[in-house]
């Protein structure tokens, strides 16, 4: 579930950046300028965080692997005389 959060994320992102970088002018002076490179910054971390979320992501257990790792601890043994 969260891996198509970041998918959904990356998207977002994607068609932010397509929309927002004609209309950003980074080489401007002044506030526009540094308004600009921070959005893009902060955009590319975005992007940054989406995918390290999806390539790091730990792979879930399988049934059968859960199964076959439950099987294998008895608990402790008891001996009653």
């Amino acid at each position: 579930m969260r891996r198509n959060r970041y998918i959904l994320c990356l998207l977002v992102c994607a068609f932010l950046l397509y929309y927002a970088v004609p209309r950003l002018h980074v080489f401007a002076q002044g506030v526009e300028g540094i308004f600009s490179l921070s959005w893009l910054i902060f955009a590319l971390f975005v992007i940054a965080g989406n995918l390290t979320g999806i390539l790091y992501h730990p792979n879930k257990k399988t049934g059968k692997n859960k199964k076959k790792a439950a099987g294998n601890y008895r608990g402790k043994t008891r001996y009653y005389q």
